[in-house]
């Protein structure tokens, strides 16, 4: 019988050095292990402390005990002097209002904020403009928008889009950012403006620059001899200074526009159920305070009548809406809409994009929707809403229950997702 020898490296084994570098090798991890570790107290990062932020999507309204016939229900707001019927104001963006669309919306019971940077005071014959925006092609649009947005604002114009406003019987509302508020709020108080809005990227009740006098608010609302809005917040605690500060009303959203592009391109905003509580508490605190009530706009964010009814729900007293009448057919756009930040030459925080035509101003606010999406007959999916929940008025509905629901709008749908 043959027997066969090999060495312990050949057995898989290990020589006598190796086993005594091992035993070694154990022995230290052993020591540190038996070692007691020091307390190392850990210092909290900012992401220990982010707290939870919600979107229309994340949310849902609880029906409750009551229910309210939906004739019955009473959408009326008053904002900064104005009764409303509806709680429906058109957003100060050049393809969405003109004095056309501005004194259909205001038949209908909503009013509609012009924007005095825009093309209406710059040119005689502002409808040509929109027209070669709206058909430019896309590599062509952002010089064709500096340009346009480059021509001098003209006082005549003013004073003349403000008479045509009256005219058409629409309130004069009219927007102009922090820069330009100070040259055209009392020049428009004077040609009979009935509510100016002072609309920024981000308002706060303080300003620090270096090289200007930046706007003084409370000194600003004090002169004018008209209420002076100012937007945009999404904190309490800016809000709340803001109303000290003598507005008559507060916006809130940053960057929710379909249009807008401020959250990809500087990376700032706060969801809008979020943002419309925060501010809507601050408005609240400050009535405690003060015996001042300012009404809340939503601004941005809402495409169908249930993120209407959740707007409402979540704190605001009114709401502001670009895109969707942008579809109007009265609507200047001609079927596209784009951010007021869009002309910026050097940083453009908003996009053309392209909603369509789908009908008349009315058919989109009061039906009947040709549509399943709740895209159309916003007010009547308002009221639908304030009646399922027991809500006569929209001080109601800011009071109804609100349910953290992130599955509420695909719970069961797997059919309409075509699956």
């Amino acid at each position: 019988m043959a027997i066969l020898t090999c060495t312990p490296e050949q057995r898989g084994g290990a020589t006598r050095g190796e086993q005594r570098e091992r035993t070694s090798t154990v022995a230290f991890v052993t020591d540190l292990q038996a070692a007691p570790s020091p307390t190392l107290p850990r210092r909290a990062s900012k992401v220990d402390s982010i707290r939870p932020t919600y979107g229309f999507d994340d949310v849902s309204l609880a029906p409750g005990m009551e229910t309210v016939e939906p004739s019955d229900v009473d959408t009326s707001v008053d904002l900064a002097g104005l009764t409303l019927s509806i709680p429906i104001l058109a957003s100060a963006m050049d393809a969405v209002v003109d004095v056309r669309l501005a004194g259909e919306l205001a038949r209908l019971g909503g009013a509609a904020v012009l924007n005095l940077e825009g093309v209406q005071a710059r040119f005689d014959h502002p409808d040509t403009v929109l027209a070669t925006i709206a058909a430019a092609a896309p590599e062509d649009l952002p010089a064709l928008l500096a340009e346009a947005y480059g021509q001098p604002i003209r006082e005549d114009l003013v004073a003349l889009r403000l008479q045509q406003l009256r005219a058409s019987g629409s309130p004069a509302i009219v927007a102009a950012t922090p820069g330009a508020a100070r040259r055209w709020g009392p020049f428009c108080a004077e040609h009979g403006a009935d509510l100016f809005l002072v609309q920024s990227q981000v308002s706060s009740a303080r300003h620090i620059a270096v090289g200007y006098d930046p706007l003084e608010l409370s000194e600003f609302t004090r002169l004018m001899r008209i209420p002076v809005a100012v937007g945009n917040t999404t904190s309490y605690e800016a809000a709340y200074q803001l109303m000290g500060q003598g507005i008559a009303a507060i916006f809130v959203g940053v960057g929710p526009g379909a249009a807008c592009t401020t959250r990809e391109v500087l990376g700032i905003g706060v969801p809008q159920v979020t943002a419309i509580s925060d501010v809507a508490a601050a408005r609240d605190a400050f009535f405690d305070d003060t015996g001042r009530y300012v009404p809340v706009v939503a601004d941005g964010g809402m495409r169908r009548g249930g993120e209407l009814a959740k707007a409402i729900a979540a704190g605001a007293d009114a709401l502001m809406l670009g895109s969707p009448l942008a579809r109007a057919a009265e609507a200047p756009g001609r079927g596209t809409n784009w951010g007021m930040a869009a002309p910026s030459p050097t940083l453009p925080r908003g996009t053309r994009i392209k909603v369509g035509t789908v009908g008349t101003l009315e058919r989109i606010l009061f039906g009947p929707s040709h549509v399943t999406d709740g895209s159309e007959n916003l007010v009547g999916a308002l009221r639908q809403s304030m009646a399922a929940l027991g809500a006569r008025d929209i001080r109601a509905m800011q009071a109804v229950e609100m349910v953290y629901a992130p599955s509420v709008a695909v719970e069961g749908k797997s059919w309409q997702r075509g699956r």
